[in-house]
């Protein structure tokens, strides 16, 4: 028998991704989203266009579904979630409250839900050679963000709502997940595709410095979009029901982040470091639990990830500028 699958945030990033993937994989699958994919076409089997805050629009999001993969947020890079913080904490409060109810409600089976590295300590996140972070650091608590906050809380509604109703739970804290068909401009973008963006368009226009929000020595690790999904799918399908880790445990600066993707356009940049908010000063993946429950791990290396996206990125830039060259007054 096919498996129906919801996936909320089908519009978004890693949703389409997820979407094309579980569809791949056989699933019948229903999207449902307030927009549709930005940059290709839906492989949903059936897509919804619905705000996810509405009680009746989540019960019907998840009427005859077996599976749901709850990835709906309103949400984005260090810029937007730093300065948005009531309206991130109430609308995706509204929206996961709701589908997790009416998932309960309509008897679906199985439910994962998509956390974030954004719910560990700031206290523990206060240099740049930080020791990655271990599931069981998120408490005590203190997330730096709104949207951390509410992730945090999510996944408790999550354990209760599998230990009250017997639900099976899946919870998944994403580390920084890039890929191709994602945003790239506008605000909202996260740091990968906001450096491809500007390398970019420093290798079209000639003008080979670009900016970095701070002094660049802030520290993370990238996961690349296919080893997410895969990690995903495994997880959905293990016995695992505690938050676990789901990104790459290689530590960058933003500095490095920079000469890696302006080695990958072929050229060379200089940096202009501006004020602006950078979030955490450091912050790892500890996958040791990864390895022990799903017996893998994230295996595509950082610069082959962001070969990939960059060479997308670089036309969706390309097109930019000459657009914005055929438009200037002569």
């Amino acid at each position: 028998m096919t498996t129906k699958v919801l996936v909320t945030g089908a519009g978004g990033f890693i949703g389409s991704h997820l979407a094309s993937r579980l569809k791949r994989d056989g699933c019948w699958v229903r999207g449902a989203d307030i927009k549709e994919p930005e940059f290709r076409p839906s492989d949903c089997d059936e897509f919804l266009r619905l705000d996810l805050r509405s009680w009746e629009n989540c019960a019907a999001a998840t009427r005859d579904i077996d599976e749901v993969y709850a990835l709906a947020a309103d949400m984005g890079g260090m810029g937007f979630i730093s300065s948005h913080h009531s309206q991130i904490l109430y609308n995706n409060a509204m929206i996961n409250f709701q589908t997790m109810e009416a998932a309960h409600r309509n008897g679906v089976r199985r439910y994962l839900y998509s956390s974030s590295a954004c719910v560990y300590p700031e206290y523990k996140q206060t240099e740049t050679d930080i020791v990655p972070l271990k599931e069981e650091d998120a408490y005590p608590a203190q997330p730096q963000d709104a949207y951390g906050w509410e992730k945090l809380i999510t996944e408790r509604l999550c354990t209760h709502y599998r230990e009250d109703y017997g639900i099976e739970t899946r919870i998944v804290r994403f580390h920084n997940i890039f890929g191709p068909y994602g945003t790239w401009e506008g605000g909202r973008e996260k740091a990968p595709a906001a450096l491809c963006r500007k390398v970019a368009r420093a290798k079209l226009i000639g003008n080979h410095e670009i900016e970095i929000w701070g002094d660049g020595e802030q520290t993370r690790s990238f996961c690349y979009i296919d080893d997410c999904l895969t990690g995903i799918c495994k997880l959905m399908r293990s016995d695992y029901h505690e938050p676990l880790n789901l990104g790459q445990d290689r530590m960058v600066t933003i500095n490095e982040l920079s000469d890696i993707v302006a080695d990958i356009a072929g050229i060379r940049i200089s940096r202009k470091h501006v004020a602006g908010p950078q979030g955490v000063r450091g912050r790892n993946s500890d996958n040791t639990r990864l390895r022990k429950v799903l017996g893998w791990e994230p295996e595509i290396s950082l610069e082959e990830g962001l070969a990939r996206t960059y060479a997308w990125i670089e036309q969706q830039v390309r097109e930019k500028v000459r657009h914005e060259r055929v438009s200037s007054p002569a």
